[in-house]
């Protein structure tokens, strides 16, 4: 009996440990940002892994035709292979976040690795962007402790997502944009990908289609799409 209690103490401990590391709600280790339910007229899309050569230059363009705003989460390695495109988004007049220098999942990595993955990505957009927002979104949305108490050490807010688009699985724009129209509905932040973690060059042109499809969708609902710092501060 007891050794089977143990166990059952043990899974659920790890259950527990999973959802406060991986869940993008879960506030178990500290304050992240998921949204404004206040908000209920905004819509805050995200791009994660870029900049990426050709489809960040082309989702500018579609947000460049519907006046919408954006937040992109770089990765540094990249903003340094193509500081054309992050000056780009910069000039633009979207918000640019912190997403690492080299994408590792910040769980398995010892502090000292955290703050050098964050100051590099920072440093990069620094020299490539100048000035840009104080905001981090951490890979793969996995966390721990100690990633948030780093990220607050550097001046960061840690901003997660409450609707995903799942365009990471390569499914088609259609797919992309059910699963978003699904769960946003007002003051949400939306999870999408402009790059690729694992190499560069990374197709999403199907998450271009989907980008266009849910302004489009938005905006005949009366929605503004806005950047994460314009719901922060709405």
């Amino acid at each position: 009996m007891i050794a089977a209690l143990m166990t059952t103490a043990v899974v659920g401990g790890a259950a527990g440990l999973g959802y406060g590391s991986m869940a993008p709600k879960s506030q178990w280790f500290g304050r992240t940002f998921t949204g404004k339910p206040d908000a209920a007229r905004q819509i805050a899309l995200t791009f994660d892994d870029g900049p990426n050569d050709p489809h960040t230059l082309d989702l500018l363009e579609v947000l460049a035709q519907h006046g919408a705003k954006a937040t992109f989460f770089m990765i540094g390695r990249y903003v340094r292979l193509w500081p054309k495109i992050a000056e780009a988004v910069a000039r633009a007049g979207h918000a640019i976040g912190n997403h690492t220098y080299s994408h590792p999942n910040l769980i398995f990595c010892p502090r000292a690795r955290i703050r050098l993955e964050l100051e590099e990505c920072a440093r990069a957009l620094t020299d490539v962007v100048g000035e840009h927002s104080r905001l981090f979104r951490p890979p793969f949305g996995g966390r721990r402790p100690a990633v948030l108490q780093v990220a607050r050490e550097l001046g960061l807010q840690t901003v997660m997502w409450s609707a995903a688009g799942f365009d990471w699985k390569a499914k088609p724009a259609a797919g992309i944009e059910a699963q978003v129209a699904r769960r946003a509905r007002g003051g949400d932040v939306v999870l999408l990908h402009d790059g690729g973690h694992l190499a560069p060059h990374a197709g999403r042109a199907q998450t271009v289609i989907a980008a266009r499809r849910l302004i489009q969708h938005y905006r005949e609902r009366g929605f503004a799409l806005v950047t994460v710092p314009e719901m922060m501060a709405s």
